[in-house]
């Protein structure tokens, strides 16, 4: 059994320390260059993806840290001290992008998109309509097959990481 909340693992300490350390020297002498231009410096992201935390819980196999949810929560709260921007990116990849791919996703699906999302290939989450803002049993977006394609019929907006974004999860 888990220990509670409040007590870490020893991994959990050095992992949330060396996080800390990180957002200190590269995150902070950033914040406000980064507040000026309104998106993140991609310096940034690729130090991310270089200490894992662009794919926290995805296995080794797909070039994931193989870690916790913990270990996610714990990444995006010492970010945040420093910038909740720079952390949102953090938080959307692994939660939002990263784990329905992990989870729902097929063989190929999961070897196609992973490695590119941990190696610093920034994800995007689309969920919210303009009917229906992001109550998911309202949309109206729909994905049809027409011969071998899918396309995408439908409106998002508020893509999250959508201005970064290479690869996107649409809802």
């Amino acid at each position: 059994p888990r220990p509670p909340l409040t007590i870490l693992s020893d991994d959990e300490v050095m992992f949330r320390d060396a996080v800390a350390a990180m957002a200190e020297e590269l995150v902070r002498p950033r914040v406000q260059a980064m507040e000026q231009a309104g998106k993140i410096d991609p310096t940034l992201t690729k130090a991310f993806a270089e200490m894992g935390l662009m794919g926290i819980e995805v296995p080794e196999q797909y070039g994931g840290a193989d870690g916790s949810l913990m270990m996610v929560t714990l990444a995006v709260e010492e970010v945040s001290k420093i910038d909740a921007s720079a952390a949102i990116q953090i938080d959307v990849q692994n939660t939002l992008v990263n784990y329905p791919i992990r989870k729902y996703g097929s063989d190929h699906i999961k070897s196609t998109y992973l490695p590119r999302l941990t190696g610093g290939t920034v994800g995007a989450y689309a969920l919210s309509e303009p009917s229906s803002g992001s109550d998911a049993f309202g949309m109206t977006t729909r994905a049809e097959q027409s011969g071998d394609p899918w396309i995408l019929n439908g409106r998002k907006m508020w893509i999250t990481n959508g201005a970064e974004a290479e690869i996107f999860v649409v809802f």
